[in-house]
């Protein structure tokens, strides 16, 4: 079967003419079902409509997903309970509940402003699994902070809560800047496609690093803006996406045609000079 295109259509009849077990790692970041503007998807059901849909797509997942493969599904407040108890349900094992925390949230006017999205980790089988964990260490507080020679040299890491500090991806973040979380991806950034819900690339490549492998099959049944198969691309791994509007799904394809494939480079993680007061302050290293 071809893969490495994005295919239009209703993802849960898509996923049904696909094989049993062909997917290495699935990401899902579906419609929250709280009003956003999409083309040809009306993001506003009853919750019972909605939480029904959500377990027939989630049903094609767990068909697809190979009995080594990881799931992650970015989701926000409104259903972050009700989609991890229908995971659990299809017999998935839980590894971690992600907290991304970005910059520019969304402006509120009667709640606190959103500036966060839960992103669920799930494995197929809790012994067989991918998890590349040197691909996506970071430099410690122990390392950047206080030179302590107990460090360990390569990294750790990361924490569940995804706040993307400058040292950890020098890629997307300047090391001088003091704005630390990994923005979502607005109206003006160089990366917008159009797309109203986008994906910033930061978050789906430590993704795609740590629980896949080269050549492995990346899976992204809402695949709106493409970036989760833009990253799978550029990381040589083979990717597959369903989009319900044809519009998106021929952004996504002139997104993939200007993606160049790179070669995975070791983390490095250098040392850098402590802080000269550190231990005179009697403070401790974490």
């Amino acid at each position: 079967m071809p893969w490495n295109d994005v295919r239009v259509g209703d993802c849960i009849d898509v996923m049904d003419k696909l094989p049993g077990g062909c997917v290495d790692l699935a990401f899902a970041d579906p419609p929250f079902n709280i009003g956003y503007e999409y083309d040809v998807y009306q993001d506003r059901r009853a919750k019972a409509e909605y939480l029904e849909w959500t377990e027939q797509w989630m049903k094609g997942v767990a068909r697809v997903l190979k009995p080594t493969g990881s799931f992650f599904l970015a989701i926000g407040d409104e259903y972050a309970a009700e989609m991890k108890i229908r995971l659990d349900a299809l017999g998935f094992t839980m590894r971690n509940w992600i907290i991304w925390h970005y910059t520019f949230g969304v402006n509120c006017s009667k709640k606190f402003n959103r500036s966060h999205a839960h992103i669920l980790y799930y494995v197929a089988d809790p012994k067989r699994f991918t998890f590349e964990s040197d691909r996506v260490r970071v430099p410690s507080a122990r390392m950047t902070t206080y030179a302590d020679r107990r460090a360990n040299p390569v990294g750790k890491l990361p924490d569940d809560t995804w706040v993307l500090r400058p040292q950890e991806h020098g890629d997307h973040f300047a090391a001088e800047s003091d704005t630390w979380s990994v923005s979502r991806v607005c109206g003006t950034f160089k990366e917008r496609t159009g797309h109203p819900c986008q994906m910033p690339e930061g978050v789906l490549e430590r993704i795609v690093k740590v629980a896949s492998n080269p050549g492995d099959l990346v899976f992204d049944p809402f695949a709106g803006s493409g970036t989760t198969l833009a990253v799978a691309k550029r990381l040589k791994r083979r990717y597959l996406g369903i989009e319900l509007s044809e519009d998106y799904a021929d952004a996504v394809r002139v997104r993939l045609d200007a993606v160049h494939t790179e070669v995975e480079k070791p983390v490095s993680v250098p040392r850098r000079p402590g802080v000269a007061m550190t231990k005179a302050a009697g403070l401790k290293p974490r």
